[in-house]
């Protein structure tokens, strides 16, 4: 199925996580902080830090890390060849379902179209 969200498609390994940020390319909104750096992979992957901070209940956790990899899977033509770490800022349900997704996928535009210089 195209749709599934894959072991290939995430990011796993700490130094994976690092590469991304150590590179510091980055936009944010009210909803969260997302980092890019380019892979040469062919495929996008996805990071995913929510923090206590951001929400106390790992229930509520859990269902913002659902909702970002399912805007994630659901865009793929758009991303590629890019590793995206997704930092979530505040906390949202289900009522703000929609206004997330759209600020998400804005992000997600913006940082696949803008050329990140690679200092690897």
């Amino acid at each position: 199925m195209a749709f599934r969200f894959r072991r290939a498609q995430r990011l796993l390994k700490t130094d994976e996580f690092s590469s991304v940020f150590r590179l510091r390319q980055m936009r944010t909104n009210a909803w969260f902080q997302v980092y890019v750096s380019p892979n040469t992979l062919g495929h996008a992957r996805l990071g995913l830090v929510v923090g206590k901070k951001t929400a106390k209940r790992a229930v509520r956790r859990n269902y913002i890390k659902r909702s970002v990899r399912e805007i994630f899977r659901q865009h793929p033509a758009r991303l590629t060849s890019f590793d995206f770490v997704v930092r979530a800022r505040t906390a949202f349900g289900p009522a703000e379902r929609a206004e997330v997704e759209q600020a998400l996928a804005a992000l997600f535009a913006r940082l696949s179209t803008c050329r990140v210089s690679s200092s690897r």
